[in-house]
């Protein structure tokens, strides 16, 4: 199918004339494997011409991912006209690859019954994505249409919390008894048409349905047919739990360079198993909610409703505006100051603004040892002491640089050396700050990435005005 499409030549113009306007060999995708826009457009154009035959033939050779990318580049007003267009290429695969958000733009377009279908065709974590963010009575409708024995899988992983390995295990796997031989093995594999046929290891399990052990396939195909499954299977293997976060999880395969783990439920029994390539969208997406955490941008999401973007960035302007305010009363209680030797006033935001840069990067790199289990209580105290050091020599640095530089700029050498002591003192509340605040916050259950922006932000300045300024009255400028 691949090799017609690559040297098929559509057309775009209603009456097919002889000039070929794709070439989907060469067009489709740029050198980064992004689609072109000029082959969205062609898309867009035969639909809106209602050549549905020539639209179907531009993305019919497209992976399910890239037909997702598509429908994401396309203007929301116009998706469910181009889902329309395409039919059964917009299949159970691509729904599960889409964004959230454009997701449930077409399944609200979708009866409950075709819902079914898509989720009948998927694996129980990608069928529960698709479900888990509908409306409970419109969830009910689908999982009333599904056959019991899908309804009953995905009613259970419903069941889990929310991004938890529950959610992201896959209930079909293959499991054999240890005194089974290499040999009635593969027979049980060749001849049980209904086991999964996406597997990489095979799970030893005991009388009590608990895993003993792992088998990779290739060991199974290269061994004699005689060999004992528990002589050959590895013992050693790393058991998730059923209620273990998504991001542990993540961590857990990245530590270990797991390609597959079994999910235990409270009582250790195999209810399924989780594959890395679930994981590489689980750390992509918790890499990236850190970093809009630390921003307090939200989710993020570029096809995120325009009022929700709204309303979760305004709240977080709000609490900024209010650190704002604080500061600038710090401000305030120097008014006497400030008014005898105005240059103060220019020169105050180099203090906060530079600490404030020099907190984010402390802050940045702790959210992030946090987040991979690098930084924790055997070691904090060792990586506190290490950015006070770092915040040391930076604030020493800037502060001889900035206060030679004021120096002789202003000609008041009293003047560089109270700007070069407050810049080494707010640069030692940054480092402390950087790294104390999302500590604190992670000792106390509180995401790291979400508050301590705010907290960081404050402090640096608040003491950036207090050090420069409290300096300047006190040096008598």
């Amino acid at each position: 199918m691949s090799e017609r499409a690559d040297t098929a030549e559509p057309r775009l113009d209603a009456d097919h004339s002889d000039e070929p306007v794709v070439d989907q060999a060469e067009s489709r995708h740029d050198e980064d494997d992004r689609l072109k826009s000029e082959f969205v457009d062609a898309v867009l154009d035969a639909v809106e011409a209602d050549d549905r035959e020539t639209a179907r033939e531009l993305v019919s050779p497209l992976h399910p991912a890239d037909i997702a990318d598509l429908l994401e580049l396309t203007p929301s007003e116009r998706r469910g006209e181009v889902a329309a267009a395409l039919g059964d290429l917009v299949g159970a695969e691509v729904l599960s690859e889409l964004n959230d958000y454009v997701r449930d733009d077409l399944l609200d377009a979708l009866r409950p019954e075709q819902v079914a279908e898509f989720a009948a065709e998927l694996d129980t974590d990608d069928a529960v994505a698709i479900i888990e963010d509908m409306e409970e009575a419109d969830q009910q409708a689908v999982l009333d249409a599904l056959d019991p024995e899908d309804r009953a899988a995905i009613e259970n992983a419903l069941s889990y919390p929310e991004e938890s390995a529950g959610r992201l295990m896959q209930r079909d796997l293959v499991a054999v008894p240890e005194h089974m031989t290499v040999g009635q093995v593969i027979d049980y594999l060749r001849d049980n048409r209904d086991l999964t046929s996406d597997f990489w290891e095979i799970f030893v399990v005991d009388e009590a349905h608990k895993p003993i052990g792992t088998c990779q396939l290739s060991w199974v195909l290269t061994c004699p047919r005689s060999i004992a499954m528990a002589d050959l299977m590895k013992r050693e293997q790393t058991l998730i739990p059923v209620d273990m976060d998504q991001e542990e999880v993540a961590l857990r395969f990245q530590k270990y360079a797991l390609i597959s783990a079994a999910v235990v439920d409270a009582s250790g029994r195999l209810v399924g198993m989780i594959t890395v390539d679930d994981i590489v969208h689980i750390i992509s997406e918790e890499a990236g909610e850190d970093i809009l955490r630390l921003s307090g941008a939200g989710e993020g999401d570029i096809n995120q409703p325009i009022l929700e973007t709204v309303r979760t960035r305004l709240s977080w302007l709000v609490v900024n505006l209010g650190t704002a305010i604080l500061a600038a009363s710090v401000v305030g209680l120097f008014q006497s100051t400030i008014s005898k030797y105005v240059v103060l006033a220019v020169l105050m935001p180099i203090v906060s603004g530079m600490g404030g840069n020099a907190g984010t990067q402390t802050m940045a790199v702790a959210v992030r040892a946090l987040a991979t289990n690098q930084l924790t209580s055997s070691n904090t105290i060792r990586q506190i002491v290490r950015e006070f050091r770092i915040a040391s020599a930076n604030g020493t640095a800037l502060g001889i640089l900035i206060g030679v530089s004021v120096g002789l700029i202003y000609g008041n050498h009293d003047l560089g050396i109270v700007i070069a002591l407050a810049m080494l003192f707010n640069n030692l509340v940054a480092g402390l700050a950087g790294i104390l605040v999302p500590v604190t916050l992670d000792r106390f259950n509180i995401d790291p990435a979400v508050s301590s922006a705010v907290f960081v932000t404050t402090m640096t300045d608040v003491m950036g005005f207090f050090s420069f300024l409290g300096l300047a009255t006190i040096w008598g400028l």
